[in-house]
């Protein structure tokens, strides 16, 4: 007899074939103009369920250019597995052929010259665009939004999280969750939370001082949809306090909650679900960590680490759907639920091609009206750049050498420290950068500019508790984003070794001499988590920097020598 997790291989490879036969056909078009609409949305409906995922969007109201990573080091088990793998091996590893559309979509390589040739992704009419399709050919689809929406541009901020909830309200999700959101404070958060037409859903969002579910975000939420009883259960990020500045929602706590989200996953069998969909901004690792411990779940729409996967990963009998980011893709997911039990599925990933996919006319005036007070200031030019500028990545992003650059100049430091934020769109060589494009690698509500000193012992703690937070082999430990990006400071990193032992060889880069411990430097950077931090605005700093720049070019950083990846 076929065991569940035998059929759900088979559909694994359905999937792939379904993946091959919708990436395929596009990914191997030669050029943009013999890409259409049509076949970006073809897709066999299959089962009696869909879900539609979109996640960390980040506020990109409009179509953008976005870099996927080069560099995205697994450590433990998870050493070469997806998503950490990249370039020409994940190209030749789901049979993307070069210079094709999903070569630009999906990987880095030759990214100015592929960006000129397909234009700009994302952006939310054109998203739109896909929501309605899907929602044409399966009128009850869920439509599931993993969060860090409410956050990551000029307009997000000045309207603190407005334009984005209302735009969202036109797309009509049927749920979503949390991470940056709370960064605009747990006041505002309830008050647009308080508003919100659909399930604002955390099981691990707990009241801090009694350690009980947080009552204005329910564990889950059920929809009946295809003649299947659906639960879909949230799950915010779970290390909010250690990655954001916990005194902007001092009454919540987070964690994973493991054993909350089996309770959670049993209630809700016991109450007739025949699917249980976990909707996650844990980060993929974690995910799969997860689904190897909690029983009982079928799909994770896995948010936060911006991964985009065209083939969902089955840990167990669980199948785990990698989105991306910032508009850029929507995942399909077609489920057949017969019996209480999920029995197979098809899933594509649909990169939003700006310049292929029509954009929703209703979807699109909404959007402008959201912007429209903020015109002018948005589409000042500042500068120009003669350098790809671009985020993502582990370690080194051409976007934080120039914020880095400023941090140096404009506060008269030794050395620059930048979160390693994953965040931000791109900028191609010969773009002017205007105001929006500085607000969009920068946007947040603790965005001072500090300037301190630090001993030279007190900098390698930091690169190594930072480096902790990325590289613990255990993905539940794994609290950060991206490696904190250093300027005029360069180390030697082995991501292998315990914590305290993966930084060495700290450079001070203006002399070339070693890094002292027991001199003080003078230390310049934003983000900081702790109250009261004083500075300029980083955007005011960086705007200023470029000011004086005119054009930008940002050369090769070479600065960390990275090992054992």
């Amino acid at each position: 007899m076929i065991s569940r997790r035998d059929f759900l291989q088979v559909s694994m490879a359905a999937s792939a074939l379904v993946g091959a036969s919708g990436f395929g056909n596009w990914s191997r078009l030669a050029a943009q103009q013999a890409l259409t609409q049509d076949q970006l949305l073809q897709f066999d409906t299959f089962g009696n369920v869909s879900l539609i995922h979109v996640t960390d969007i980040h506020a990109q109201l409009k179509p953008i250019y976005f870099r996927e990573p080069s560099v995205n080091i697994g450590v433990g088990e998870n050493r070469g597995a997806v998503p950490h793998v990249t370039g020409a091996d994940f190209r030749r590893l789901y049979g993307i052929d070069d210079g094709s559309p999903s070569h630009y979509a999906l990987s880095s390589g030759d990214f100015t010259s592929l960006a000129q040739a397909y234009g700009r992704v994302g952006g939310l009419d054109r998203v739109a665009t896909v929501v309605n399709a899907i929602r044409a050919d399966r009128p009850d689809a869920l439509l599931l939004d993993g969060g860090d929406t409410w956050h990551g541009s000029y307009t997000c901020f000045h309207t603190e999280g407005q334009d984005m909830v209302n735009v969202m309200n036109g797309l009509r999700p049927d749920a979503m969750t949390f991470h940056w959101e709370f960064t605009l404070g747990s006041d505002r958060v309830a008050e647009l939370v308080e508003g919100l037409p659909y399930a604002a859903l955390g099981q691990n969002i707990f009241d801090a001082e009694w350690d009980e579910p947080a009552e204005l975000f329910p564990p889950y939420e059920f929809f009946e949809r295809g003649g299947v009883k659906i639960a879909v259960i949230g799950q915010a990020f779970p290390y909010m306090p250690i990655a954001n500045p916990r005194w902007m929602f001092p009454e919540y706590s987070f964690g994973i909650r493991d054993e909350n989200m089996q309770a959670m996953v049993d209630e809700v069998r016991g109450q007739g679900a025949e699917l249980v969909v976990v909707l996650s901004h844990n980060g993929f690792d974690v995910d799969k960590k997860m689904a190897s411990i909690v029983t009982g779940i079928d799909v994770i729409l896995s948010g936060h680490t911006h991964d985009a996967l065209p083939e969902p990963v089955l840990i167990g009998e669980t199948i785990i759907v990698a989105s991306g980011s910032n508009g850029k893709f929507v995942s399909r997911v077609d489920l057949d639920v017969q019996n209480g039990r999920m029995m197979g599925f098809r899933h594509k990933l649909i990169p939003i091609f700006s310049d292929v996919i029509e954009p929703d006319a209703e979807m699109a005036a909404l959007i402008d009206e959201q912007r429209a007070p903020f015109k002018d200031q948005l589409e000042e030019v500042i500068g120009q750049t003669e350098s790809l500028l671009y985020r993502r990545g582990n370690f080194n992003g051409s976007w934080d050498d120039l914020i880095c650059d400023a941090l140096i100049s404009e506060r008269d430091a030794d050395i620059a420290l930048s979160p390693g934020v994953r965040w931000g769109p791109s900028l191609i060589p010969g773009q002017d950068i205007t105001r929006e494009d500085i607000w969009n690698v920068t946007s947040m509500t603790y965005g001072e500019a500090y300037r301190t000193e630090m001993t030279g012992e007190f900098l390698k703690v930091v690169l190594e508790d930072v480096a902790d937070n990325i590289f613990n082999p255990d993905p539940y430990y794994q609290q950060g984003g991206d490696m904190v990006r250093t300027g005029g400071l360069g180390y030697r990193i082995d991501v292998n070794k315990p914590q305290g032992d993966r930084i060495s060889d700290m450079t001070l880069l203006r002399t070339g001499e070693a890094i002292d411990p027991a001199k003080n430097y003078v230390v310049a950077g934003w983000a900081s988590v702790n109250e009261g931090t004083e500075g300029p605005q980083i955007w005011d700093v960086v705007e200023n920097h470029i000011k004086k720049l005119g054009t930008v070019t940002v050369n090769e950083n070479d600065s960390v020598t990275v090992v054992g990846a």
